[in-house]
């Protein structure tokens, strides 16, 4: 049975607090399988501490982010690259 998960715009809210821009507009690349999707295309669960983030190609999970009180943290291993748009660019 396969755990429910929402979209990467799930990421949007926290992430929010970390970045100056939309964050789910960037496209990471998968280290696992190489796919080059939105951050908004990733399949997010939350039922761990914080969200994970997973390649909807090949399940890898591609970030976490996790946020206490005072700080938040965000691991990017499984993606090999983030191109963020920039306002106004």
């Amino acid at each position: 049975m396969s755990e429910p998960f929402e979209d990467g715009n799930a990421l949007a809210g926290p992430a929010g607090e970390i970045f100056a821009v939309d964050i789910t507009a960037a496209m990471t690349r998968c280290v696992t399988c190489g796919r080059v999707d939105a951050v908004a295309s990733l399949r997010v669960y939350r039922h761990a501490p914080g969200l994970v983030a997973r390649c909807a190609g090949c399940d890898a999970v591609v970030l976490k982010l996790v946020r206490g009180p005072e700080s938040a943290w965000l691991d990017l291993t499984g993606t090999s690259s983030l191109r963020v748009p920039l306002p106004g660019a």
